[in-house]
C-alpha cells in the first residue's frame, strides 16, 4: 500500500473506530478472564494472526533492528496490554479511553526534552485544549460514579507514557522497516513471556473451557486481538511513517468518543459535561495539527 501523507486523516478515523471499540472488548473479556490471562491471550492470538498475514516479511532484518523491535514490542504492546487489563477491573471502559488521551501530552514533552523538537504555539494550544477536554470527561465521569477507585487511572497513564516513547523509537530507529514486519517483529519478541505467563494460569483447563463466561470472553479477546491489536498495529505503524509523532498520538484524542458511545450502549452513563468535553477534544485535535502557512 502506497503511503500518501493525505491518508493520515483516514488512518486517524479508522484507528479511532477500532481502538475506541477495544476498551469495551477488554471489559467483556475480563468477565471470564483474569488480567494476566487476558493480556497474555491477546498477545498470543495477535501473534498467530500476524504470522498468517506476513511471516515472510522478517527476512533481512539486522541485529540492531531486532534490538529495537524487542524494545518497541515491550513498550508499545506488552506492558500496555496488562496495564489496561488491570486498570479496567475497576474503572469504566470510557474512563480508560479518556485517560489514554494524555498520550499526546507525553509525546510533546518527550519530543521537546529528549528529541529537541520545536512545537508551534497553536499546537501547544490545541494539545492543551485536548488535555482540558480529557480532564472534563474524567470530571464528568466522577460526577456519575464517585465510588470508582480512580487511582487506577495511573496505570493507564503509565501505558500512555509507554505509547509516547514508543512512537519516537518507531520513527527514529525503525523507519526502514515495513509496517507489517515491524508489527510481527514486535509480537514475536513479546510472545515468549506471554506464553510463560499463560503456563501459570489455568485458562485452558477442562473446567474453564466448559464455563460459558470464559468461552464468551475468549471470543471477545479473539476479536480484540485480530482487529484491535494485529490489524490496528499494522495500520498504526503505517500511520507513524506518514504523520508527525504528535499527530500519530492524537488518535488517543478521538477514540474516547467512540469508547463513550460503546460505554453508553453497555449501560455506562454519560452527562452533558462529558459531551461538551468531547467537543473540546475534537477542537484541540484540529488546532494542534493544522499545518503552518508557507510564505
Amino acid at each position: 500500500m502506497r503511503l500518501i501523507p493525505q491518508n493520515k486523516w483516514i488512518y486517524l478515523f479508522l484507528l479511532s473506530i477500532i481502538w475506541g471499540s477495544s476498551y469495551i472488548l477488554i471489559k467483556r473479556g475480563l468477565v471470564g478472564l483474569s488480567p494476566i490471562e487476558l493480556g497474555s491471550l491477546r498477545i498470543v492470538f495477535s501473534t498467530i494472526f500476524l504470522l498468517l498475514m506476513g511471516y515472510n516479511t522478517l527476512k533481512g532484518l539486522s541485529k540492531n533492528q531486532w534490538k529495537w523491535l524487542i524494545i518497541t514490542g515491550f513498550l508499545g504492546t506488552f506492558f500496555p496490554s496488562f496495564l489496561f487489563a488491570f486498570a479496567q477491573q475497576y474503572i469504566d471502559s470510557a474512563v480508560a479511553a479518556i485517560t489514554n488521551s494524555l498520550t499526546p501530552i507525553f509525546t510533546l514533552l518527550i519530543g521537546v526534552f529528549f528529541f529537541a523538537n520545536k512545537i508551534l504555539a497553536k499546537q501547544y494550544s490545541g494539545v492543551l485544549l485536548g488535555f482540558l477536554g480529557s480532564l472534563g470527561l474524567i470530571f464528568g465521569g466522577n460526577e456519575i460514579s464517585a465510588a470508582q477507585p480512580y487511582q487506577y487511572v495511573l496505570l493507564i497513564m503509565c501505558a500512555s507514557m509507554c505509547y509516547a516513547v514508543n512512537i519516537f523509537f518507531l520513527k527514529e530507529k525503525l523507519a526502514d522497516v515495513s509496517p507489517i514486519a515491524m508489527t510481527l517483529g514486535n509480537f514475536i519478541a513479546i510472545l515468549p513471556p506471554a506464553l510463560v505467563l499463560l503456563l501459570f494460569s489455568d485458562v485452558f483447563s477442562a473446567q474453564k473451557l466448559q464455563d460459558h463466561e470464559v468461552l464468551t470472553s475468549l471470543f471477545y479477546i479473539a476479536v480484540l486481538s485480530f482487529f484491535g491489536t494485529a490489524i490496528a498495529k499494522v495500520m498504526f505503524n503505517r500511520f507513524v511513517k506518514i504523520a508527525s509523532a504528535v499527530f500519530a498520538s492524537s488518535v488517543t484524542y478521538t477514540l474516547p468518543i467512540v469508547a463513550l458511545f460503546w460505554g453508553t450502549i453497555d449501560g455506562e452513563q454519560i452527562n452533558v459535561v462529558q459531551l461538551i468535553s468531547a467537543g473540546v477534544i475534537l477542537l484541540g485535535v484540529s488546532l494542534a495539527h493544522k499545518p503552518a502557512k508557507h510564505k
